[in-house]
């Protein structure tokens, strides 16, 4: 989950698995898979920033459930 902040200043969590797409003009919006629209505070380029930290933890959790090393190869 990425965690971004409404205009009233509230913030909640997001699945950035289920964004559909992002647009900025002039305000942010989440365009979610299931229709639902919301408008952020953060700006288009930090919403993609906070997506990629999101995804590389992921990766990097996986890797040290299997004991994979950074470049796949299993560790001895």
């Amino acid at each position: 989950m990425i965690t971004v902040t409404r205009l009233d200043h509230t913030r909640f969590a997001v699945n950035p698995d289920l964004v559909e797409r992002i647009q900025e003009s002039p305000d942010t919006t989440l365009h979610m898979i299931d229709g639902h629209v919301y408008v952020i505070s953060e700006s288009m380029d930090a919403v993609i920033d906070l997506i990629v930290a999101y995804r590389a933890r992921v990766l990097s959790a996986a890797q040290a459930m299997t004991g994979a090393s950074a470049d796949g190869r299993a560790e001895v």
